[in-house]
């Protein structure tokens, strides 16, 4: 038996969204989902899930369909990411914002970052009176967090470790989102 004659087609490629986003640069996975995309749609509405394609990023994924209550069939349970790995990521997603609002990067589509310009940019938005130490000392932790999540990616330039900023980032951190944690954080400072 062989498994080709038994699944569908696009079978490989539901079970790798599945698993997480999948990128334009998997070019036999991209291409069954855009030849495939009706089927595998209709194949994932069964079960409370929705197929996203962001051509012009260069990746697809899937997420809970929503109803009108907010609730799901809960396929996917939501992760409490906790302050500071929240912190980080609406960091990574300003960040991913400015780069994109860069002229200068206009040709440029990947956004990079060290751990020390990440150190750097969370030490400037952190309020005066909380625990920057600790959080300083515990960020790789944080970041390895969110490279597990899928919103970094570890690429090694100069045997030192640099991450590719995801573009899922901007579905999951809108900017609605963000201008939403800066006003709550913002609330905090002021009642500290």
């Amino acid at each position: 038996m062989n498994l080709d004659t038994i699944i569908a087609p696009y079978g490989r490629v539901v079970v790798r969204l599945l698993k997480g986003p999948v990128e334009c640069t998997d070019k036999a996975l991209w291409e069954n989902i855009l030849n495939y995309q009706t089927e595998i749609q209709k194949y994932l509405s069964h079960i409370g899930l929705e197929l996203i394609i962001k051509r012009d990023e260069g990746f697809a994924y899937i997420k809970q369909i929503v109803d009108d209550e907010g609730k799901t069939i809960g396929l996917i349970a939501r992760q409490q990411l906790g302050f500071e790995v929240s912190v980080i990521l609406i960091i990574l997603r300003q960040m991913l914002e400015e780069f994109d609002s860069n002229i200068d990067e206009l040709y440029a589509t990947e956004r990079f970052v060290s751990a020390d310009e990440l150190k750097e940019r969370i030490e400037m938005f952190l309020p005066e009176r909380f625990n920057r130490v600790k959080l300083l000392n515990e960020i790789d932790s944080y970041i390895n967090r969110i490279v597990s999540l899928g919103y970094l990616k570890v690429i090694k330039r100069d045997n030192v470790d640099t991450y590719q900023i995801h573009r899922i980032i901007k579905e999951k951190v809108t900017l609605d989102k963000l201008q939403d944690f800066k006003n709550k954080l913002q609330e905090y400072v002021e009642s500290v």
